[in-house]
């Protein structure tokens, strides 16, 4: 097996611990407008996908189209949500021994990231090598393969030889598909190696 040579970071649970907020935040919503949610069941079916694969999801559930504010009123609690996020346990000590070229790939939108990335102090560390689902034509990146694929092409890497940190099922999915190795953070998923502490991740790299 050919030797790692780029890697690609999810940003939400990945990077930054947001997925518990954002969840929360997004089960609130849902729940004012009539589809009651809790922070588990949001976790459970929309972690990890894009936004347009998540409002498909939303309006087949509540069965009508979802208001048109919902994602302007999502963003802007997300915004004030996240504004105390902190980075995932052990990343800064990863970002600092990681000699491969690295680059973020999410399913959310630059903004986001823009603020999760900004207040943890990562921001500057990936400055230019940051790609989100909406960077795609058709806005849905995960499961598809085709936001790793993007962001391999923009960053010169061969996908064979491209590592992908992912913390959700549709980020393996896609990282698989995407014929990338993946490398699973807390989750048992198909053909990704799992791993619980992110300081192990340098040497999982390198072997």
């Amino acid at each position: 097996m050919a030797a790692i040579q780029g890697v690609i970071f999810d940003c939400d649970g990945v990077l930054v611990d947001s997925e518990p907020t954002s969840n929360r935040v997004l089960a609130e919503v849902l729940t004012e407008i009539g589809l009651p949610t809790t922070t588990e069941q949001s976790l459970s079916a929309y972690m990890g996908k894009s936004w347009v694969s998540i409002l498909e999801l939303i309006e087949e559930r509540m069965g009508r189209p979802t208001p048109a504010d919902l994602t302007e009123i999502y963003r802007e609690r997300c915004d004030v949500a996240l504004a105390t996020v902190e980075p995932v346990a052990g990343i800064r000590e990863v970002l600092d021994t990681l000699a491969l070229p690295s680059c973020v790939a999410s399913s959310g939108p630059h903004a986001k990231m823009a603020v999760t990335l900004g207040v943890t102090g990562l921001l500057e560390r990936f400055e230019g090598r940051i790609f989100s689902a909406a960077d795609l034509p058709d806005g849905r990146g995960k499961p598809a393969p085709d936001l790793f694929l993007h962001a391999a092409r923009e960053m010169g890497f061969d996908p064979a030889t491209t590592a992908v940190i992912e913390d959700s099922g549709p980020g393996c999915e896609a990282g698989r598909a995407a014929g990338m190795r993946v490398f699973a953070y807390r989750l048992d998923a198909d053909a990704a190696t799992r791993f619980d502490d992110m300081r192990e991740l340098p040497r999982l790299l390198a072997a």
